[in-house]
């Protein structure tokens, strides 16, 4: 198993749907620790650490979220430096 660290900001009606909540739960499911935080901007972002099938298992995830979101786009983007240093022992919602 190859163990990977990635970041994701994911685009769309994504706060106030319990976005961050459902991606803890689909995170912690498949055995990744990371957070998932809003942004200023209405954007949700995602930092995941974890096996590199279960990261990218996540990826896919986001591009669907919970039913009550709606999600317009995925990025993959590098990971807050920040984020990195303060990453939890679980999956976090900030």
């Amino acid at each position: 198993m190859s163990e990977v660290i990635r970041g994701f900001r994911v685009y769309g009606k994504v706060q106030g749907v319990f976005f961050r909540h459902s991606t803890r739960l689909e995170a912690e499911r498949l055995g990744i620790r990371g957070i998932a935080r809003n942004l200023a901007d209405g954007s949700v972002e995602v930092v995941a650490q974890g096996d590199a099938a279960a990261v990218l298992a996540l990826r896919q995830w986001l591009n669907l979220g919970p039913t009550q979101a709606r999600v317009d786009s995925v990025q993959e983007v590098a990971p807050d430096p920040a984020a990195l240093e303060q990453l939890p022992t679980n999956f976090q919602v900030r």
